[in-house]
């Protein structure tokens, strides 16, 4: 549940966005900080190695304006996804809010999705939550290949058929606000 202080006036949510490797995770938090004002967020930090791979997690803290009197703040984190950084992942999802699931269109990339999906719901469920108890938006990302999978394609390979899936191409910019939009929109219905 997100942070209400009541003395502040402020709220403030965890959104993770979770996903396989190279899926573009970090890319799509990197296109919402090029696409939202620098008055709007904090700084865009990147925990990354040497081959620019993500390690513990990436940060993007957005200030979303005010709403019914209290100022909204969203504090965005991504996993890094390689298989050894199940730690990392565990340890970022503590106290989420809201997920972005962000899958690989590409039909070869679908084992990939499915185990990281896998990995999310037993991570959730390992600290005493639910996938389907929280907001939860599907963004299917690199889907201006050729060979990319729809989003309802991708929803009903993913058994998200209930999810709000929403194509993007976090390197082109597309479809990452409405992620997150949708993701917030979720949010907040569940203040």
């Amino acid at each position: 549940m997100a942070l209400i202080d009541i003395d502040a006036r402020e709220i403030h949510a965890k959104v993770v966005y979770f996903g396989p490797e190279l899926s573009g995770k970090t890319t799509t938090l990197r296109a919402i900080a090029t696409g939202v004002p620098p008055e709007a967020r904090g700084s865009f930090r990147l925990i990354a190695s040497a081959s620019a791979r993500t390690i513990f997690s990436d940060s993007l803290p957005l200030d979303l304006g005010e709403r019914l009197g209290f100022r909204l703040h969203w504090h965005l984190y991504s996993v890094p996804g390689q298989p050894r950084s199940s730690g990392a992942r565990a340890a970022v999802l503590q106290g989420v809010d809201g997920i972005v699931f962000v899958a690989d269109a590409t039909p070869g990339r679908m084992p990939e999705n499915l185990a990281s999906l896998a990995e999310l719901e037993s991570l959730l469920s390992a600290q005493g939550k639910s996938l389907g108890a929280l907001p939860f938006v599907l963004e299917c990302n690199k889907s201006d290949m050729a060979d990319a999978l729809s989003s309802s394609e991708m929803a009903a390979a993913l058994g998200l058929e209930a999810a709000i899936a929403v194509r993007a191409s976090a390197i082109r910019g597309e479809g990452v606000f409405a992620a997150l939009r949708a993701v917030s929109r979720e949010i907040a219905a569940n203040l």
